[in-house]
């Protein structure tokens, strides 16, 4: 019997993986799959020569990260209320020739549902108090993720000073499906949404090709389609990602932004040697998230700040 071939995936596993333990599970999600062209026509797709060409690419992403966890303890109240102290921020890169930061912002806050709660002023920084809906870690975790998200929205409104950009999202497109020219950017797969003789496509997939665009209908509704970028691995799902818009989109509008980010993705993808995430983590985002972590600042020096000002110190 011949011994199997090997393809290792170049992405590393400390990451986690590209691959989600549920994309080996069929997605109940509704799908569309001719959307674009008839299932039983699907084939990899290159993009036309007379590509839509933006006049500039902005690519948003945020990052989030829990400074501690506090605790609001009242008088008369059985027990203690929850608090995450959590520092957020979001950047935006303009590519128009050259790739340059268009805008970085922070903030931070403590999440709580504590109604009496009252800022923190620790000796770093001061920390707003954002009330969540829930007190549980799950609930707070979930506002800061909103507040981290409403951030990206704000700088990369602040940076679109042109009607033939294209916005290219760090995530899924879930509550932003109304911003015009925009494109969510997935670089790991927590679905099968294709059934299994539409998997082979992906599969076949060169670099610089695209799957046709499908619609997934889930507790929302988006078009969709895979792109496999540059990757020296052959393993069937090595350099894929998907992207998405608004399932409000015609087909030829929804096609326009297909083609232009399958032109447009290989060239931005990363390397092996310089990012555990190549191909999927494209450079202007791994440089992006150096910059916002660096940004948020020392954990350890905000974490002791929290400490001196819960104590009363300065």
């Amino acid at each position: 019997m011949t011994a199997p071939r090997i393809a290792v995936d170049p992405w590393d596993p400390s990451y986690g993986t590209p691959m989600g333990e549920a994309a080996m599970e069929e997605s109940t999600a509704r799908l569309t799959l001719d959307f674009e062209v008839p299932g039983d026509r699907w084939a990899p797709q290159d993009p036309p020569e007379s590509v839509w060409q933006p006049d500039e690419v902005l690519l948003v992403d945020g990052i989030r990260r829990v400074d501690a966890r506090v605790w609001f303890i009242v008088d008369g109240q059985p027990a203690p209320t929850l608090g995450l102290a959590g520092s957020f921020a979001a950047g935006v890169v303009r590519i128009n020739g050259r790739a340059a930061l268009a805008e970085a912002q922070v903030r931070r806050a403590i999440f709580t549902a504590c109604p009496t709660a009252t800022e923190i002023r620790a000796p770093l920084t001061t920390y707003p108090i954002i009330h969540s809906a829930g007190g549980d870690p799950d609930a707070l975790s979930l506002t800061l993720q909103q507040q981290m998200r409403d951030l990206e929205l704000l700088v990369a409104h602040s940076t679109r000073s042109s009607n033939n950009d294209l916005l290219l999202l760090d995530g899924p497109l879930r509550g932003r499906t109304t911003i015009p020219r925009t494109v969510g950017y997935i670089k790991t797969h927590h679905a099968a949404y294709l059934p299994t003789e539409l998997n082979t496509v992906v599969a076949a997939l060169r670099p610089g090709q695209r799957t046709p665009v499908f619609t997934i209908g889930t507790s929302w509704s988006r078009h969709t389609w895979y792109v496999r970028l540059p990757v020296a691995s052959d393993a069937p799902w090595s350099g894929v990602v998907r992207c998405e818009c608004a399932d409000s989109l015609s087909r030829d509008e929804a096609v326009r932004l297909a083609d232009a980010t399958t032109a447009l993705l290989p060239g931005l993808a990363s390397r092996p040697h310089k990012d555990p995430r190549a191909p999927q983590n494209l450079i202007p985002i791994g440089g992006l998230e150096k910059l916002l972590r660096h940004r948020l600042g020392d954990p350890t020096k905000l974490h002791r700040g929290l400490v001196a000002a819960s104590r009363g110190g300065s």
